[in-house]
């Protein structure tokens, strides 16, 4: 008995050291790794200069050790994560995964017990096992557009083109909220005016799919890849609209590829006829974002305001502001410090509004050109 004993306290101490071990190994790191892209113009590399900037803060202040690394693909911050890994110093990691090739390195950090959050692109898999998945409200970002082109307008038959982003979580959320608004099962809730608004006219599936079928590309967030799409199918476009009452939705889901279409507008691609009836169309025209060159359209201040007066009734930006990449840091802060509500894969979304004529004077942009 006394023999089992001994070996049962010995058992004992040895599971108390091997917790105290686990606990200090936790604790052992002190280093916040922020992973993103190359902080210079444009939504994406807005976002990895505020978080540049939010680093070096976190440096300044002490407490922890914070590092940016800075990535131009998925594959490159699975090839960060490892040097992390071998660093050995991580109290956490905040992931905004450029591509889904970084799931890999997401992955990764799940197998050496890292805690993460993720930003922006939510990887599907992963998320469940993030401390956070962090992001703008994208499903809001359809139903406010969604919201603003029925207010304009828009009825089942009506003649819309969708530009895409890319096929990631951020574009999918965003047809589900503009769908979901469109079937009464969401409310678009506006920030700024501290209203919220339903549809006035519950669609059918069968209408939302007539709506989105024929006129919609991935642009992969550029200028250019939506003035070529738009290049080739502008008149069929035009020509669908004109026997559809006159009128046409642009449902964009980025402002970059808002300027691909007022780009084409103003060069010699397309023919005079076509642009002559554009111009005589009522077109209601979307985008999601906030740069600083797009709220210059809508005030009237930029040189392309004419274009935009010319061949648009209307104008909008969501707003969707890189800036939220500093918040999403200071989350990871507040977990290090342990004040943290959440469970492991919920999701935090930041709100978004719509910023048009009306108010774009209440907002500062986001440098979205080179200048």
């Amino acid at each position: 008995m006394k023999k089992f004993l001994a070996i049962l306290m010995c058992a004992m101490m040895l599971v108390s050291f091997a917790a105290c071990a686990g606990t200090t190994a936790k604790k052992a790191g002190n280093t916040i790794y922020v992973l993103g892209p190359t902080p210079d113009h444009g939504w994406t590399a807005q976002a990895g200069t505020y978080a540049d900037k939010k680093v070096a803060e976190i440096n300044a202040e002490g407490k922890y050790k914070a590092v940016y690394m800075a990535a131009s693909t998925g594959e490159e911050q699975v090839d960060q994560v490892q040097t992390i890994l071998a660093n050995g110093d991580a109290a956490g990691v905040v992931f905004f995964a450029l591509e889904d090739s970084a799931k890999a390195g997401q992955e990764a950090l799940i197998a050496a017990n890292v805690p993460f959050i993720s930003f922006d692109r939510i990887i599907e898999g992963p998320d469940k096992s993030a401390i956070l998945n962090a992001s703008g409200d994208n499903w809001q970002c359809g139903a406010g557009i969604a919201y603003w082109l029925q207010k304009n307008g828009m009825a089942p038959g009506a003649t819309m083109v969708t530009l895409i982003g890319d096929n990631g979580t951020v574009c999918s959320r965003r047809q589900e909220g503009f769908e979901q608004f469109l079937r009464g099962e969401i409310e678009y809730y506006d920030k700024d005016k501290n209203e919220s608004y339903k549809t006035t006219q519950v669609w059918t599936q069968d209408e939302i799919n007539a709506l989105t079928a024929d006129y919609k590309t991935v642009c992969n967030w550029s200028a250019d890849g939506a003035y070529q799409y738009l290049e080739q199918k502008l008149p069929e476009i035009v020509a669908k609209a004109k026997t559809t009452g006159g009128n046409l939705y642009i449902y964009s889901m980025d402002d970059e590829m808002t300027f691909g279409l007022m780009n084409l507008l103003e060069a010699n691609a397309i023919d005079e006829a076509t642009k002559a009836d554009f111009a005589a169309l009522n077109v209601y025209t979307s985008a999601i974002g906030g740069m600083a060159e797009l709220y210059a359209v809508i005030d009237g201040t930029s040189t392309q305001a004419a274009t935009a007066q010319t061949y648009f009734d209307g104008l909008m930006s969501v707003y969707f502001s890189p800036k939220m990449f500093e918040n999403v840091i200071g989350y990871m802060l507040d977990y290090l410090n342990g004040n943290w509500d959440y469970k492991v894969g919920d999701g935090k979304y930041e709100p978004v509004w719509i910023v048009d004529s009306g108010n774009v004077a209440n907002y500062e942009g986001f440098t979205g050109h080179a200048s």
